[in-house]
């Protein structure tokens, strides 16, 4: 699971050409890998759309960790879902530079809040850790509430609800279920990319949504999603 493993998995595909082998969040191109990728693009509009109609400022902001294709889907998607619900709203992108580097995010966020952003969408592993801790404390001092974006999980279980806004999931799990039931089915096929999105329960928001979004904005996120599924509203990958 990573996309950091590709080259590792390629090396020990052509070591064994008999082994059934998997990866998840990258693409390895070999005869007996199968590839599972998401569309974080589609995920991320509808955290945008929740940014878009949530914010008090018209300002709300991107952190990346490092530019990738997959961080770039994150970026392109949040933007889109944003300016479909409030294009006067201002999105500011900006990225780490790495993925294990609290005190960077934390630096990063203070610059974007003290700057009228007042929601932070963070796809930075470890360095979006101290996004949350710069707002936790913001909001214990006082003054305009400010908000964060959690990425791949619900971030609100491990930083609470008091500041994580929503949380744009990524269903790993479903990744991992879907090739482990393929190779008990007998019909696991390497050399084959698949890419999970709204349509396949591969991404969305979290549950715990409800708890800071109104039913109002939910209700039009789920419009968008039924949008994105029929087709009807293609959100861009770059």
């Amino acid at each position: 699971i990573g996309f950091d493993l590709g080259d590792a998995i390629k090396k020990v595909a052509s070591e064994n050409p008999n082994a059934n082998l998997a990866i998840i969040d990258s693409v390895v191109d070999a005869p007996n890998v199968a590839s599972v990728t998401f569309s974080e693009n589609e995920g991320s509009f509808l955290v945008g759309v929740v940014a878009g109609l949530t914010t008090k400022s018209n300002k709300v902001a991107f952190i990346g960790g490092m530019e990738s294709p997959v961080i770039k889907r994150f970026e392109v998607g949040f933007k889109a879902g944003v300016a479909a619900v409030n294009p006067e709203a201002k999105v500011t992108i900006t990225y780490a530079g790495a993925y294990d580097k609290p005190d960077t995010g934390k630096s990063l966020a203070a610059t974007l809040y003290n700057d009228g952003n007042d929601i932070i969408f963070p796809a930075a592993g470890a360095t979006g850790n101290g996004v949350f801790n710069e707002a936790k404390s913001r909001n214990k001092a006082g003054g305009a509430k400010v908000w964060v974006i959690g990425v791949d999980k619900d971030q609100s279980i491990e930083f609470g609800t008091d500041v994580t806004l929503t949380s744009m999931i990524k269903r790993v799990d479903e990744a991992v279920k879907k090739v482990s039931k393929e190779v008990i089915d007998g019909t696991f096929k390497g050399g084959t990319t698949t890419v999970l999105g709204l349509k396949d329960n591969g991404v969305g928001i979290s549950d715990t949504s409800k708890v800071n979004v109104s039913e109002e904005i939910l209700a039009k996120v789920e419009e968008f999603k039924k949008q994105i599924i029929d087709g009807t509203i293609t959100v861009p990958t770059e």
